[in-house]
């Protein structure tokens, strides 16, 4: 223990992606290894997942992070002061009591995740090791499949389009390299397809385009003719992701499509989502139904399990108690890992085994409002998540994850394995 010994964690301010303060915390040990991380913050939220600490007031929008930045420095470091870094679990627990409540509100669970992470960095630091290779020792070697976003609506583009997220899965590659490889071919060939058609508004929160369609469909038909643009078949080498954050727009088994100037029952808003499967090569929907609408989950699982994946984020806001909670109520059948969702690592791989556990699928996933910082794409392979999102193919906070990746699956030569469609929870 002396060489991972704790012996300084120091707080500070950066900036995200939409220039908004977060948190960066810092960690040093006894053996002189330092390691930082930074806590990223999301635009569609649940109601449950665990809470940023902002300072209010008008400066910045209210959005400053003094009061988490100074608990980092202060508070935690004392707490954290000669603990073993290597003790993971151990951290977290600390960290979990320290704060006291359910949701991480008094220190913050920016404060809280940007500590848990370095503490991570920092003690595979201290071993000579990658995160990736600290977290799954010889076992770790698998790339998970990358979802990428290509068109952005929602919340992440100003409610343009209801259907957050329009995305891309290349269950036919053969390696990660290859899947990016032709990500980036339709990537650029919807953004020729929208120029021509003068629909393109720029890009959204995440790096995918922002169009100016007057419905959501419009979406799924471009996505469809960039994939057969680019020489690709669907399907067979490509297919379609959908995460509709229908807690968005839904609730109390109402759903309002602004884009298209309408309002759906439960029945209504799967009977929609149904035609969609049916039209297009969609093989994974995430947050079909908003996240008070339990039946609706149970009633689009039990119709479409084995057809396409079924992901939970805002239902489940990666709670360990509410992944076991899903498997047994036929919510889902796939479950979204965000690290800040709930507060510290080890929380986070608590979701993922009670996941892993009842025959669940997973994907880690980055949020909308992200840093250079690289933490989950260590987490996807350590832990050896089959999937992973980070938002599109364009953006340096999104870039440096997959490129992250990449580098990691040069380092692992011929051990290297690609997920692939594996990854995807389709049982026929």
């Amino acid at each position: 223990m002396s060489r991972t010994r704790i012996v300084a964690v120091r707080g500070r301010r950066v900036w995200d992606s939409r220039g908004r303060p977060t948190v960066e915390a810092e960690v040093e040990l006894a053996c002189g290894a330092t390691a930082r991380a930074i806590a990223p913050a999301g635009a569609s939220t649940g109601s449950l997942e665990a809470i940023d600490r902002r300072d209010g007031g008008a400066r910045l929008g209210g959005l400053d992070v003094g009061g988490a930045v100074a608990a980092i420095s202060d508070e935690i470091a004392r707490a954290l002061s000669g603990l073993d870094a290597a003790d993971q679990e151990a951290i977290d627990a600390r960290l979990i009591e320290l704060d006291g409540t359910p949701q991480k509100a008094r220190l913050g669970a920016n404060a809280l995740v940007a500590t848990s992470m370095a503490v991570a960095w920092a003690a595979a630091a201290a071993h000579g090791l990658p995160l990736w290779r600290w977290l799954g020792g010889a076992e770790a070697r698998t790339l998970p499949l990358p979802e990428i976003q290509i068109l952005g609506g929602g919340k992440h583009a100003a409610g343009r389009l209801d259907v957050q997220d329009f995305l891309l899965v290349c269950p036919g590659a053969e390696s990660f390299a290859q899947a990016l490889e032709w990500t980036a071919e339709v990537y650029h060939a919807a953004g020729a397809l929208l120029a021509e058609a003068g629909r393109l508004q720029g890009v959204a929160d995440e790096g995918g385009f922002w169009p100016a369609f007057e419905g959501n469909e419009q979406a799924l038909e471009l996505l469809l003719r960039a994939i057969e643009r680019a020489g690709l078949r669907p399907i067979e080498q490509v297919a379609i992701a959908l995460d509709v954050a229908a807690s968005s727009f839904g609730r109390a088994g109402r759903y309002r499509l602004a884009a298209e100037g309408r309002e759906l029952d439960t029945a209504g808003m799967i009977e929609l989502l149904s035609g969609w499967i049916e039209r297009y090569p969609i093989v994974s929907i995430e947050d079909p139904l908003a996240e008070d609408d339990g039946e609706g989950f149970r009633a689009f699982t039990a119709r479409f399990r084995g057809r396409v994946q079924i992901v939970g984020d805002d239902l489940l806001v990666t709670s360990a108690e509410r992944v076991r909670r899903a498997s047994a109520e036929g919510w889902c059948d796939t479950v979204l890992l965000k690290p800040n969702q709930v507060g510290t690592l080890s929380e986070t791989r608590a979701a993922f085994e009670a996941a892993r556990a009842a025959g669940m699928g997973a994907i880690v996933s980055a949020r909308s409002g992200e840093s250079e910082d690289v933490t989950i794409v260590h987490l996807a392979v350590g832990w050896g998540v089959p999937q992973l999102k980070v938002g599109s193919f364009a953006r340096s906070e999104r870039m440096a994850k997959w490129n992250e990746a990449l580098r990691i699956e040069e380092a692992l030569g011929r051990r290297a394995r690609f997920a692939g469609a594996a990854a995807l929870v389709r049982r026929r």
